[in-house]
């Protein structure tokens, strides 16, 4: 008997709130495994919005996660139910007076010989105590086993999930260098460049200085020759008409030798360089031999977009074509790809996108599934500049709205693949809109992606 008290007491301790020291209520486990009552840990956690302690290993997590132990709940039912027994002892039966020796299983209670043939008892599964006793515990050492096992798989998983994340924390770090090392790089780069042009123009300055000294020393002996011509000249005509034929003929052929040369040019090598110097640091010319010419898929085009004949233009109707089903078509939003695909190198072509309705162009992954719900953002593998109602979008995650002073009328999509930038400009003008921040394609494929919605609109891709 000492020892079955003795077992109960210790499982009474195994199975109570190091919080409240009574048995568990409405048990929950937290993120470390440790089990509490539910209204214990919630009042222990009361004000806190982050990093919870665990009231017992005082380990902390981020968020406020209870799980029902309902397998624990059902264990404490079973040994409230033996300190009841304990408590009463191997006492006898108070309406028999015989010895409690045997256990009903229906009712959980200790009943003697007689009670057994009772009507009340005559049906139920009648035990032993000794046996009931070994058989509950162990269930109650099976359900701890499996408490404990549980217990271990969620520290396993916290651990897990710690690793990952420091893994991750590892790769962004890793990354943040690589960006950091990236520009460093470019900064260099240009300020080289910025270097070497200076050092251009300066000697260029040096040498249009020059010429210019040469061409002013050659004028300014020149005026002074012919000042000397003028006043001889002068002095000859103010002579007596018999004096005048005597030397005018050697005078004339000075004259004639000593005719003014006409004015020294630039020398057209130097014009030739300084237009090949400003023509080498323009936008257009980057952008020129980058251009491509992009064509429009109508295999993927929404039944409400119309694409021309020649692939060059789409128009968006109110009233759905009649089309083939296509895999690749979009069907739930008025959208087209074009026809080409790149996956190195730089690629530059211009839309017109006229003064009406809503547009968006830009590039998209080839492994977008368009048939299913998808972000428009990079996160989603589209980059895309959007117009709607006079108010223009880079749709990053979150969006980036922009305040354009002007419409423009013609975008200029420049995609350097190698470099993971997607860059937008007002083609007219070349003047900048956007520049996604650097992304990589891995080698996918990336195509041209157009979005057109609103009476009459039209997108006609330029030549």
């Amino acid at each position: 008997m000492a020892t079955e008290s003795s077992g109960v007491e210790t499982l009474q301790r195994e199975l109570a709130c190091s919080i409240c020291l009574e048995y568990f209520q409405d048990p929950v486990s937290i993120q470390c495994g440790h089990n509490f009552c539910r209204a214990c840990i919630t009042k222990c956690w009361e004000g806190s919005v982050r990093n919870f302690s665990c009231p017992q290993c005082r380990k902390t997590a981020r968020k406020r996660n209870f799980r029902p132990n309902r397998e624990l709940a059902s264990v404490i039912e079973i040994a409230k139910g033996l300190s009841l027994q304990a408590a009463k002892g191997l006492g006898r039966c108070e309406k028999h007076q015989e010895a409690l020796k045997l256990f009903c299983e229906e009712d959980q209670t200790r009943i003697c010989l007689v009670c057994r043939e009772s009507q009340a008892h005559r049906a139920h599964t009648v035990v032993p105590i000794e046996e009931a006793g070994l058989d509950y515990k162990e269930q109650i050492q099976t359900h701890l086993r499996t408490l404990k096992e549980d217990r271990e798989k969620l520290l396993g998983f916290k651990k897990s999930e710690e690793g990952r994340c420091q893994q991750h924390l590892k790769q962004t770090q890793a990354e943040r260098q690589k960006i950091g090392s990236l520009f460093q790089q470019l900064h260099q780069m240009l300020e080289e460049k910025e270097r070497l042009l200076l050092v251009r123009l300066k000697e260029l300055d040096k040498t249009i200085v020059r010429l210019q000294n040469e061409n002013v020393t050659k004028l300014s002996k020149e005026i002074s020759h012919l000042s000397e011509q003028i006043s001889e000249m002068e002095r000859k005509c103010q002579q007596a008409a018999t004096e005048f034929p005597q030397g005018v003929r050697s005078t004339l052929s000075r004259c004639k030798k000593g005719k003014s040369q006409q004015q020294v040019e630039i020398p057209l090598e130097l014009e030739e360089f300084l237009s090949e110097f400003s023509q080498g640091n323009s936008v257009r010319k980057t952008l020129k031999e980058s251009k491509v010419n992009v064509t429009l898929d109508p295999d993927t085009a929404d039944p409400e977009l119309t694409v021309s004949e020649d692939r060059k233009s789409v128009r968006w109707g109110d009233t759905q074509r009649k089309v083939a089903d296509n895999p690749k078509r979009f069907d739930t939003q008025p959208c087209v790809l074009g026809c080409e695909g790149f996956t190195s190198g730089r690629h530059y072509w211009e839309v017109e996108v006229g003064d009406g309705g809503c547009w968006a162009v830009g590039v998209a992954r080839e492994s977008v599934r368009w048939k299913e719900e998808i972000s428009h953002n990079p996160e989603g593998g589209i980059w895309i500049l959007s117009q709607c109602v006079g108010e223009y979008w880079a749709q990053t995650s979150p969006l980036t709205t922009l305040y354009l002073s002007w419409d423009p009328r013609r975008i200029g999509l420049l995609l350097d693949y190698d470099m993971g930038r997607v860059s937008f400009f007002d083609a007219d003008n070349e003047k900048p809109i956007f520049t996604f921040p650097p992304a990589s394609f891995g080698g996918e494929r990336v195509r041209p992606w157009f979005r057109l919605c609103g009476e009459d609109m039209l997108l006609q891709l330029c030549p």
